[in-house]
């Protein structure tokens, strides 16, 4: 075993150099041990949450993204209240206990309206826990929300180190503001998740390495880890997806170094490859979240091509996603 796997498991901390030495470790050693610890805290349940696409609107510009404000070739679509409202009836009536709320920074789902839709699905759905994915905000609008009733929400950081941050987005967004953001929420009590891109481009190894290091020391409840997809309408279109097998990696590293939180086997990584959910969740992975959005507009919210939003991904394929879970030797939660 490595010296500094061993640390890992001793809940020490490690510098980047560390990390580097377990990013390029060669064997299984890492992904087993890292599904062992995901058992012991989880045992072979996958916890399964409804992800509700709610906007394809953004004012962001990231160069990965296939809904990036500048693409003028989207179909721009965006669910309303009562849309949104008969969808968390189908996520409750297939028994799913947390809907995630997920879409680019649109300016209409902020401020009020977005507080009041959290008022209104807590008061239809007072048993159902509701996590938000919807991007950078102020301090204000994340306390509005918090004080409205919300209690989980995902920003991730995609890549930690300023340089690379700056090959991935245009200059008005930068990683500070970012951060800033992800402890805005962790201070005023959200359970705050990160997460990021494995194989973005210009990304090397340390990159991961600092990833790792800045999770390790945040400590989030819930973290984000899937490969980079190409878009035929980004400045990236031609670049190579990311690895499934550092993926993977990097999805055991974040388990040992986060016993704890929620690391979802995301809809990128089985995307990327038919196989890619079953390596996740025996690497350490422990949620899956299939798609409750309107079928009409799956494909609308395309991040990247050729995204898995049917079948064992979609709600009405729920039945299929167990019996697959079950093969792998889990139960869905």
């Amino acid at each position: 075993m490595p010296t500094s796997l061993a640390k890992l498991l001793q809940c020490e901390l490690l510098e980047e150099h560390e990390f580097l030495e377990l990013l390029t470790y060669e064997g299984r050693e890492i992904e087993e041990t890292a599904g062992r610890v995901s058992v012991e805290h989880f045992g072979r349940e996958i916890k399964l949450r409804g992800l509700i696409e709610l906007s394809n609107y953004c004012r962001s510009d990231c160069y990965y993204c296939g809904i990036r404000a500048s693409n003028k070739a989207v179909d721009r679509y965006r669910l309303t209240k009562e849309e949104i409202l008969e969808v968390c009836s189908v996520g409750e009536g297939l028994g799913l206990g947390t809907f995630v709320l997920q879409g680019g920074e649109d300016p209409f789902w902020r401020g009020a309206r977005l507080v009041d839709l959290v008022q209104e699905l807590h008061r239809c759905y007072p048993k159902v826990v509701l996590t938000l994915s919807l991007g950078e905000m102020s301090r204000t609008e994340y306390q509005e929300l918090y004080d409205a009733g919300a209690r989980r929400y995902l920003l991730r950081h995609e890549t930690i180190d300023p340089l690379h941050f700056k090959q991935l987005h245009p200059p008005r967004q930068r990683i500070e503001h970012r951060i800033e953001a992800i402890h805005a929420l962790k201070e005023i009590g959200f359970e705050t998740g990160v997460g990021g891109m494995v194989g973005s481009p210009g990304q090397k190894l340390y990159h991961l390495a600092l990833d790792l290091a800045f999770i390790q020391r945040l400590q989030p409840a819930m973290i984000g880890i899937g490969p980079f997809l190409p878009h035929h309408d980004t400045p990236f279109r031609s670049y190579p997806s990311g690895s499934l097998e550092r993926t993977v990696r990097m999805v055991a590293l974040c388990r040992l170094i986060c016993p704890t939180a929620n690391i979802p086997a995301t809809t990128a990584v089985a995307s990327l490859s038919s196989e890619g959910r079953r390596q996740a969740i025996e690497a350490g992975a422990n949620v899956v979240m299939p798609n409750l959005s309107p079928p009409r507009f799956r494909k609308l919210y395309q991040l990247y091509d050729h995204k898995a939003s049917f079948g064992s991904e979609a709600a009405e394929g729920i039945e299929i996603l167990r019996r697959e879970l079950s093969s792998y030797g889990f139960t869905a939660k």
